[in-house]
């Protein structure tokens, strides 16, 4: 089972790359689980038709008890991926991160994986914290592999150097291993090059590059990735090689 966290600064496109490579892998034949772990709740719209999925906090919160059954909390989207959304808590009233560490510990008593066996797992995380519960994907051993998802703006790297700090503290551990960049650019001054030395410094290689896209936005504006508005474009076959990049790896450890 392929297990990949993608981490990014609040706004710089992961939910955007997460899933167009949900939808390029279910393309591809694979059973794909996407997981929102964001308080915005926002991650799977794009493969749902627009429509969003009520979170999993929600559901505790507003039923005053768990989910019995996977529907409770779950939706089939494109290509039929599993989507699940973590949300937060009531906005002011507890700590977001909590709301993951809650619902990882819900889909294993549920037994999510085993009775789903999906070939892959997808989790969108929000990068700009990664304390506690943003860090259980990589801290806990659900994910092992952790793209980093940033443009040349000063912020976007300064998140991307804060994740990928955080996943050399466990290393050690055997968890999450920072697989590489995705570059997606948002057309900054020198954007490429300041990517670059980053990824030098940090000793990541960039494996995913993202132009910037006006078709990107068009299909989201429809509530579809740009793999189901036309997967036949240039801009669908960046991240179908970078889906095939990730499987030929796992294929090969």
């Amino acid at each position: 089972m392929l297990k990949v966290a993608i981490y990014g600064k609040g706004g710089i496109g992961k939910s955007t790359v997460t899933s167009n490579l949900a939808a390029a892998f279910a393309m591809l034949g694979k059973k794909v689980i996407q997981i929102g772990c964001d308080p915005k709740a926002d991650s799977t719209i794009n493969l749902l038709g627009g429509e969003p999925l009520r979170p999993v906090m929600n559901y505790m919160r507003e039923e005053d008890e768990d989910p019995e059954r996977l529907e409770d909390i779950s939706k089939e989207g494109f290509g039929g991926v599993l989507c699940i959304e973590t949300g937060g808590p009531t906005p002011g009233l507890g700590c977001a991160g909590r709301g993951i560490i809650a619902t990882f510990q819900l889909l294993e008593d549920m037994r999510l994986f085993e009775n789903y066996q999906p070939d892959v797992v997808l989790y969108d995380v929000l990068g700009d914290v990664v304390c506690g519960g943003f860090a259980a994907p990589i801290r806990e051993g659900y994910a092992e592999k952790v793209l980093i998802v940033t443009s040349g703006e000063k912020m976007a790297l300064y998140a991307a150097n804060n994740i990928s700090k955080a996943v050399r503290n466990f290393e050690d551990r055997s968890y999450a291993k920072v697989f590489g960049i995705v570059l997606n650019h948002r057309n900054v001054e020198n954007e490429k090059e300041k990517v670059q030395a980053f990824a030098q410094e940090s000793n990541i290689p960039i494996v995913g590059e993202i132009p910037r896209s006006d078709e990107i936005i068009r299909y989201e504006d429809q509530g579809k990735t740009v793999i189901e508005g036309d997967p036949e474009s240039p801009i669908s076959r960046r991240f179908f090689d970078l889906a095939e990049l990730l499987l030929k790896d796992e294929e090969e450890v």
